[in-house]
């Protein structure tokens, strides 16, 4: 049995978004047709939302909900998925300048990964930076599907994955109710809690996948000949 997460998204804890966690857990219960998700992994900004319970949500929407971080560093941001005490006490997740290197391997160490999220994006991904310092070391997978990508984003993603044999995530990275599961991770696997993504992540048995609505090809116009 496979499933299907959106690994990157954003609740009204992350100062820039307005989305509940309940109505993001609504809207896909009502387009699961759309966007199958089996849960959701909330990755706030700067900070690990640690007090926070989403259990009788997860209950009453039959939606898992699971939390992991979203971090700055000279690399560009990156997702942190496994956190714990040992990573808090290690890192100061509000810190914008923390050392790539550092953050993979110290979290790696402690149990988790960090997967490098919309690699494609100018100044905060990590292809820009790639053209002006080495490549990183023991990166597993990076974001290959960002909801929130610009024409030639994911193309520059994609650029990378190929170079240096990434495995390759999605995620919505929505900050509004709905754009919730636009891009998604669909695993092998049968994941059923925070460890069960952490190990799976760490295969690479898993592939992005895209739910966003494609355009309507228009047919061009035909000239027909009057007299």
């Amino acid at each position: 049995m496979s499933t299907t997460l959106d690994l990157h998204t954003h609740s009204e804890a992350s100062e820039d978004s307005r989305a509940p966690v309940e109505a993001y857990l609504n809207w896909i219960k009502l387009r699961r047709a759309e966007r199958p998700l089996d849960g959701i992994v909330l990755t706030e900004h700067r900070q690990f939302n640690r007090a926070a319970d989403y259990r009788h949500l997860e209950d009453k929407f039959g939606i898992m909900v699971l939390r992991a971080s979203e971090v700055e560093t000279n690399y560009g941001h990156m997702l942190v998925f496994g956190v714990n005490d040992d990573m808090l006490a290690r890192f100061d997740f509000s810190n914008i300048r923390l050392d790539a290197q550092t953050v993979i391997d110290e979290v790696a160490r402690m149990g988790g990964i960090v997967v490098p999220c919309h690699p494609g994006r100018p100044n905060i991904g990590l292809y820009e930076h790639y053209e002006s310092k080495p490549s990183l070391e023991n990166v597993v997978a990076v974001e290959a599907l960002n909801g929130g990508s610009r024409k030639g984003e994911d193309a520059r993603a994609d650029e990378l994955i190929a170079k240096y044999g990434y495995a390759s995530t999605g995620g919505s990275d929505s900050h509004l109710v709905s754009l919730i599961g636009l891009c998604a991770t669909r695993f092998a696997a049968d994941i059923k809690d925070l460890e069960g993504l952490v190990r799976e992540l760490k295969t690479g048995a898993y592939e992005a996948v895209d739910f966003r609505p494609r355009r309507k090809v228009v047919p061009h116009a035909v000239a027909v000949e009057t007299r």
